[in-house]
């Protein structure tokens, strides 16, 4: 399969089927966020695995919608190890931890997909919940959780999956 069939044929699952990820397939999930690009290479990424039913319901209290999934990390980074432009003045102090964090995540999702394993990016929680739940150092600043499992049998693309704007509307060349 090749790169644009992987990215065109994965959509956010959110019909888990409850059977573990395979170990195996968690490290190698795990290593491709840990060689994703990052700003500088200073790899602020900083990942949780919630795989214990106690954690799953310390994620589940912070408002994360898991789907039943069996397993999900908790894509974080740690603003003291972020490259910096406090010289841009368009954002006060520019740190590039949370686009470091979503190229971690955004590398694990499409590894995931490539060994048959679905997952779902989510963000609907509080960050303060998830620093306080999990007891992370303040320095950890929670990005994203990414739930992996396999599809359950309710599993398809929602509505708008497939549906994209034309590129004329969202690149322009300068």
């Amino acid at each position: 399969m090749t790169f644009m069939e992987l990215a065109q044929n994965r959509f956010s699952e959110r019909h888990f089927d409850p059977r573990p990820v395979e170990d195996e397939k968690l490290l190698r999930i795990l290593e491709a966020g840990r060689i994703a690009p990052t700003a500088c290479n200073l790899q602020p990424q900083r990942v949780y695995v919630i795989k214990s039913s106690a954690a799953m319901e310390k994620a589940k209290a912070t408002g994360a919608s898991l789907c039943g999934c069996p397993v999900a990390l908790l894509v974080c980074y740690d603003s003291r190890a972020v490259w910096r432009n406090p010289g841009d003045r368009c954002y006060e102090d520019y740190n590039a931890g949370e686009q470091d964090a979503s190229i971690v995540a955004a590398s694990m999702m499409f590894e995931a997909e490539e060994l048959g394993v679905h997952s779902l990016w989510i963000r609907g929680f509080d960050s303060r919940d998830v620093i306080e739940a999990f007891d992370l150092p303040e320095n950890h600043v929670p990005v994203m959780m990414l739930a992996l499992g396999y599809p359950g049998e309710k599993s398809h693309p929602a509505h708008l999956h497939a549906k994209r704007k034309p590129m004329e509307e969202t690149v322009r060349e300068l």
